[in-house]
């Protein structure tokens, strides 16, 4: 027999990093850490974003109807099934009067996630500066960075009662190596809505610099207090070299579903389908044209959705303030950030992962979702998007923090 040859021993070990130095800064997401933390400890998990309930009947049974007739069981169409994105392409025309052809400028993605790595692996070449509006959902930094472009984060910072984008700071920010603005409104996490009259401005430096921009509108149906969610697509100069992205996740409350979409020109379009299709290539089969019925959904469902959430947020931000927190009542999302100086600590990492044990309640530490995370050091998010008497009990736990 011949002698076999080992594998063991230093000869066998890989002499360089096993994730490539584009990726070496991103290890198990916060929200993965967090969540085994609730479930460890029993904790009530107001970390993660996700609703503890589903969403309209009439939708899941859509998707139980296609299921049982075949629709979408196997490969459905690359740009998504025909029915969803003429849904898409209707919802866009009937809540903000923008025009686009189901056939060539809507594309149909495994979530809103998905529509912004294949947006930035399309648009972005090596070295491209991509200016992000800071904190930020914790995909566009790993986004950008397998694009191989440079982050530049424009930081949102407290001012009367709310986060606030510096117009100056934007602009400042902007060089001759800018390629594309990554914008969210409303914005997670801290619940801000841009104005009419920030979009303005953003559109006329948009279209001044000739940049691209890629938009996270998933929270679109979620503004409070009167305020109005207005798509930058809908500004002069902007529908041509905006990508607007939404998804079903938040919108209906299926977020394990992952039905998201791009609207754009047929240019932009192309070019986020030829990226995509080597991501997921398609995705969510019947799920598809249950969202192409929830799309469909009379005006009131949005509405009751809207007033619900806002209930919710008025219910926990009252018992977050009276625990002792400093409260950023959000105009939008479905996340509360506060302060947690006032309780006399300064390290969210520190403090989420104390909260379990001290009050069993589970949040995320602000500071992921910075380049420099001493900005964000102090602030934490809780989510509302949980049934109501969820949130009254975790307002009650929290009550011992005073």
């Amino acid at each position: 027999m011949a002698a076999m040859t080992s594998t063991s021993g230093p000869s066998s070990v890989p002499s360089r990093p096993l994730l490539n130095r584009r990726l070496a800064e991103f290890g198990t997401t916060i929200f993965a850490e967090m969540s085994a933390l609730a479930v460890r400890t029993g904790a009530l998990n107001l970390g993660q974003g996700f609703p503890d309930t589903d969403g309209p009947d009439a939708v899941r049974e859509a998707a139980v109807r296609a299921l049982r007739d075949g629709r979408g069981n196997q490969y459905p169409p690359g740009p998504g099934v025909p029915e969803l994105r003429t849904a898409i392409a209707a919802h866009q025309e009937r809540r903000y009067g923008l025009s686009f052809d189901p056939d060539t400028e809507v594309l149909v993605t495994a979530g809103a996630t998905e529509a912004i790595a294949a947006s930035l692996l399309a648009l972005v070449e090596p070295g491209d500066e991509v200016i992000a509006l800071e904190p930020y959902y914790d995909s566009y930094a790993a986004s950008i960075a397998m694009a191989g472009g440079t982050r530049v984060p424009v930081t949102l910072r407290p001012r009367d009662g709310a986060f606030r984008l510096d117009l100056d700071e934007l602009r400042d920010a902007v060089t001759p190596r800018t390629r594309l603005l990554l914008l969210n409104t409303p914005h997670n996490p801290t619940g801000t809505v841009l104005t009419r009259a920030e979009l303005a401005e953003i559109a006329r430096i948009a279209v001044a610099r000739d940049l691209l921009v890629v938009t996270d509108e998933v929270y679109e149906h979620l503004v409070f207090d009167g305020a109005e969610h207005i798509p930058l697509a809908t500004f002069p100069g902007m529908r041509d070299r905006t990508v607007t992205i939404s998804s079903a996740g938040k919108t209906f409350s299926f977020t394990g579903w992952k039905v998201g979409w791009v609207t754009a020109s047929a240019p932009l379009t192309t070019a986020v389908r030829s990226a995509k299709q080597f991501l997921t290539y398609v995705a969510s089969g019947p799920f598809q044209y249950a969202i192409a019925e929830a799309l469909a959904l009379p005006d009131a469902y949005f509405e009751d959705f809207r007033t619900g959430m806002e209930a919710k947020r008025d219910l926990l931000a009252k018992g977050l303030a009276d625990a002792g927190f400093g409260v950023y009542r959000p105009s939008g999302t479905y996340f509360i950030t506060t302060d947690i100086r006032p309780l006399g600590a300064d390290d969210g990492f520190a403090f989420c992962r104390a909260l379990p044990s001290r009050a069993g309640v589970v949040a995320i530490p602000n500071a992921v979702f910075y380049d420099h995370r001493a900005e964000g050091a102090p602030y934490v998010r809780f989510a509302f998007c949980k049934r109501e008497e969820v949130l009254r009990d975790a307002v009650t736990r929290l009550a011992r923090l005073g």
